[in-house]
């Protein structure tokens, strides 16, 4: 039951309402005559602070402030995907017919269309027994993802029909402890709680990136959580990007958060010309994205992270795998620096919050593969990644440290490696992931029982480089001895031939599984002949001008469907080895 109250105060996009009888934390309230939406966040006899999501300019001490009663929820049901919602999961397009160019303050926009008639195909039957999680039946959202409409409670279904239907409209019906409950296509589900599952899975199956320096390095598992740090420029959108586009999820949620307006502006022109690769399609039938650019108020930063992860999570309890980005939890922690300091609580290091840690933790301890609710056996994912954009690239701060200790896996873009254009920037020897144990057992079965230990020795290599290059820039390279001299050519081939990949090449942009283990089987079996080789006396010159060296360096063009080529490759190396060892 609503409850009204007055405006004692205004700070920003803080301000103190009093006479809110009843008034709940986390309870949503509609602010001043314009009726501006905002949360409580804090409650102090009988006073009430609340983070405004829109901007407070000429409010006025004495306003009326409603409070509705509810937490800060999201619709859930048809017609999320293909959408573009601000921090709060109010649709811009219709904020835009509504309002005009400018989002008018005070609007209120449903963030499902109502009049939309969703074809609705029953899948259970009257008087059975439901759990809470059951999929009732199915909606086909876009042309490539079907919507599994979920059951909220658990009881007996004493009624339920196909046909066409709005999201307000009653699809069925349910007894719930001797109580009707009405069914329909969506409901509404508080952001700040986490939705439920029945069992939490270990991240043994990797998430398909098509990134080389990604799947062979520093794998990220489904349900698990990376970061990507760096600098202005250095290529966290465009990884970000290729991760939405290639990776091997079937729903893509995108929250960008605080960046820049014309950043913002270019991902919300490009997403929706991207084609989806798998299907042919635009990228936007399986995506939803949030747009909450930092010249918008800084409350509705804060909640954009929370709307983000609700919409992954319920795409998850359908049994889908779902790829999160968040862009940047950055702006993010600045925005908690903001209201925090708005309220006057003690500041921890760099003025952020004390409580900076535990939000983040609570945030990334959302994702997971797990196994959902309902009497069906279903399997569901959801997996963050989280770039960071600390000033002046400097790692230290408290954002990207406190990201590191609740992360697994560590992409770090490095600005040289973007200056020299070697794309993608991410740093092989300063990455790294912490499920490469738990995941080694699946490149066993399902890749090749040698996967792991060349890829271990394809890594000792890169370091072995990073230590003679400190000896080559004081003597040159001439002055190594010709088995040093060999690890310098392997390692630049895994460097330019193998982790260098352009997201913007026809062929090269993915890499499947089974296309890296053939390309980095080549270049460590050219390795292991070349070592040979040289002990046998041969010269460093003649191994550099193998025919094969120059096919090694075309693998990435080979497409898919050509892996016999790269097989082909395999044995050239041994026929060409074989023919320089004899001359011996």
């Amino acid at each position: 039951m609503a409850s009204k109250g007055r405006l004692a105060r205004i700070s920003g996009p803080v301000v103190v309402a009093k006479g809110l009888e009843g008034a709940k934390l986390y309870d949503v309230v509609k602010v001043g005559e314009l009726g501006l939406s905002g949360e409580i966040i804090k409650i102090v006899g009988d006073s009430c602070v609340v983070q405004v999501y829109e901007d407070t300019s000429g409010l006025k001490p004495g306003e009326p402030v409603v409070g509705t009663g509810v937490p800060l929820s999201v619709e859930l049901g048809p017609g999320i995907l293909r959408s573009i919602y601000d921090g709060i999961q109010r649709p811009l397009d219709k904020i835009r017919e509504k309002s005009g160019t400018y989002i008018a303050r005070g609007i209120e926009v449903p963030a499902l269309e109502r009049k939309t008639k969703w074809e609705f195909k029953a899948t259970r039957k009257k008087g059975e027994k439901i759990e809470a999680g059951d999929i009732l039946g199915e909606v086909k959202e876009t042309d490539v993802i079907m919507h599994r409409v979920l059951s909220p409670y658990s009881g007996k279904l004493t009624d339920l029909a196909s046909g066409k239907y709005t999201v307000e409209d009653e699809i069925g019906e349910m007894e719930v402890s001797g109580k009707k409950v009405p069914l329909k296509l969506h409901h509404k589900w508080t952001v700040r709680k986490p939705r439920p599952y029945k069992e939490k899975l270990p991240p043994v199956v990797p998430l398909s990136t098509g990134m080389r320096i990604i799947d062979t390095f520093a794998p990220i598992a489904k349900g698990g959580t990376a970061c990507i740090p760096g600098p202005f420029g250095s290529g966290k959108t465009v990884t970000q990007q290729s991760l939405a586009k290639w990776s091997d999820a079937e729903i893509v949620v995108y929250i960008g958060c605080g960046e820049r307006g014309n950043e913002m502006t270019e991902v919300l022109n490009e997403f929706p010309k991207l084609l989806d690769p798998k299907s042919g399609k635009p990228l936007m039938e399986r995506t939803v994205l949030i747009a909450n650019t930092s010249n918008m108020p800084v409350a509705a930063r804060e909640a954009s992270i929370y709307t983000g992860i609700t919409l992954a999570e319920y795409y998850r309890d359908m049994g889908y795998g779902v790829s999160l980005m968040a862009d940047s939890t950055s702006r993010w922690a600045e925005a908690l620096r903001e209201i925090s300091g708005r309220l006057e609580e003690m500041p921890g290091e760099e003025g952020y919050p004390a409580y900076l840690a535990r939000k983040l933790a609570e945030f990334y301890e959302r994702a997971g593969r797990v196994k959902t609710l309902g009497s069906d056996e279903r399997f569901g994912s959801v997996t963050i990644t989280g770039a960071v954009s600390p000033p002046g690239g400097d790692i230290s701060e408290p954002v990207s440290q406190n990201t590191l200790r609740v992360t697994k896996v560590f992409l770090a873009l490095d600005a040289s490696l973007a200056h020299r254009r070697h794309f993608p920037a991410i740093h092989w020897l300063n990455s790294y992931s912490l499920y490469t144990k738990t995941l080694d057992p699946w490149y066993e079965e399902n890749l090749s029982a040698d996967f792991p230990a060349m890829r271990n020795a394809a890594m000792a290599l890169l370091q072995k480089e990073a230590e003679l290059q400190e000896v080559v820039q004081l003597v040159g390279p001439d002055a190594l001895p010709e088995r040093e001299q060999e690890i310098l050519l392997v390692s630049r081939m895994l460097r330019e031939d193998y982790l260098q990949q352009s997201a913007y090449h026809e062929v090269d942009a993915f890499s499947s599984m089974k296309k890296q283990y053939l390309m980095l089987r080549n270049i460590m079996r050219f390795h292991e002949r070349a070592t040979a080789a040289v002990d046998l006396g041969a010269q460093l010159k003649s191994i550099m001008g193998l025919k094969v060296r120059e096919r090694i360096g075309r693998m990435k063009e080979i497409p898919e469907e050509k892996h016999k080529d790269l097989e082909a490759i395999y044995k050239e190396i041994d026929s060409e080895f074989d023919a320089l060892t004899s001359r011996r």
